[in-house]
């Protein structure tokens, strides 16, 4: 009876040890797979981030280039349809002379521009004080010759 006391002890104990062995494993697998998993979200997380923020630097990268963004220039005040008339009329010009000079091979330089100087395109009584429509013009233009140089 003793020796089937023993067998069957050892037999108990064998079958717990292997029980509490495998539960561990199985744990331990699942919180690994967890982990996995989790970490596996955060980098497409991160992924996503990154590339949604070098989504709105491209944007904001084609915004300057352009001279789109008004928001860049001064405020002189005035009303706004002077402003944006002489901005837009300003950057078209500059744009059209810094290609000009660009493909001319000619130095980098709209202060001698005819167009720069009087900054009067487009002008129309109409549209208010004369002298703050070309500072307008001029900072419009300024913006557009850059990028028409550049090749914009």
């Amino acid at each position: 009876m003793k020796s089937n006391f023993g067998s069957l002890t050892k037999g108990l104990m064998l079958a717990l040890g292997l029980s509490l062995t495998m539960s561990s494993a199985v744990a331990a697998q699942g919180a690994s797979s967890w982990g996995q998993d989790r970490r596996r979200e955060d980098r497409r997380d991160d992924r996503r981030e990154r590339r949604q923020e070098r989504r709105e630097e491209r944007q904001e990268r084609r915004e300057d280039r352009r001279g789109r963004d008004w928001d860049g220039y001064d405020n002189y005040g005035g009303n706004a349809q002077l402003r944006q008339t002489a901005l837009n009329a300003g950057y078209n010009n500059g744009i059209k002379e810094g290609r000009k000079d660009s493909q001319r091979n000619e130095r980098y330089n709209f202060s001698d521009e005819n167009d720069y100087q009087k900054a009067t395109k487009d002008y129309n009584s109409r549209l208010g004080d004369r002298s703050l429509y070309q500072r307008y013009f001029r900072a419009g233009f300024e913006n557009g010759y850059r990028d028409g140089w550049n090749g914009y």
